[in-house]
């Protein structure tokens, strides 16, 4: 790839991360396989040094497990690692709630600034691209609008917890979206978190939260159910 020779290591490595993250989200690098620096390296047209620290930067995100003397490996999430994941993500998400209404946080502004994100999901949803594209571009809207909501909250260390678990989740779930092929609920989903967060209703913004991360949890624990070695 003939473009990525004339980046700085700073932005190679932002370009393999991403490309690593995808690949492990659709399911391209799957659970447990191993990862080798060159073959990454050979691949994209580059050196071995912006890999290493992409590598690095995912096995910071729990997504890469490295064994010394072995190498780095996909994680594999077994059924109670993703059950641990959903119950900790939900807590923090209510305290987030919690402290962006009662501590009234959220502008005008900030509202607006959220439907527009979700607009764009509906949009993504309902467009023309290839499944697996539209799941990427979903994704990152997902994470963008949760981020915000994060940030908005005031707690640099929330944050960077919180973008972890989802990615972690959103790896975990990735096999039981392609089978449901249900993208336009996401959109639905935070739209009513939208409506009760302009509202000021903490109890049914909790809910709507609440209901939208155990529709996510269901299908993965289900299917983990089925295949006891864990996928991914």
């Amino acid at each position: 790839m003939e473009q990525y020779k004339q980046l700085t290591n700073t932005s190679l490595n932002t370009i393999v991360s991403k490309y690593l993250r995808d690949k492990i989200l659709l399911g391209e690098l799957k659970g447990g396989e191993r990862i080798v620096e060159s073959d990454i390296a050979d691949l994209l047209g580059i050196s071995r040094a912006p890999v290493r620290e992409s590598i690095q930067e995912l096995a910071s995100q729990g997504l890469i497990k490295s064994i010394p003397r072995k190498g780095n490996f996909v994680v594999k999430f077994t059924m109670s690692d993703v059950a641990e994941i959903f119950d900790i993500r939900l807590l923090m998400e209510n305290s987030v709630i919690e402290i962006l209404i009662n501590e009234d946080k959220l502008t005008n502004y900030d509202i607006s600034r959220l439907k527009a994100i979700v607009d764009e999901m509906t949009v993504i949803s309902k467009g023309e691209d290839e499944f697996a594209n539209k799941m990427i571009m979903l994704n990152e809207k997902d994470v963008e609008f949760h981020s915000y909501l994060w940030q908005r909250s005031g707690s640099a260390r929330r944050v960077k917890i919180l973008q972890d678990l989802h990615l972690q989740l959103r790896i975990a779930m990735v096999i039981d979206t392609k089978l449901t092929g249900n993208l336009d609920k996401t959109a639905r989903d935070h739209y009513e978190i939208i409506k009760h967060l302009e509202q000021k209703d903490i109890e049914n913004c909790v809910k709507a939260i609440r209901d939208h991360i155990i529709s996510q949890e269901k299908p993965p624990l289900k299917r983990l159910t089925q295949k006891s070695e864990g996928y991914l």
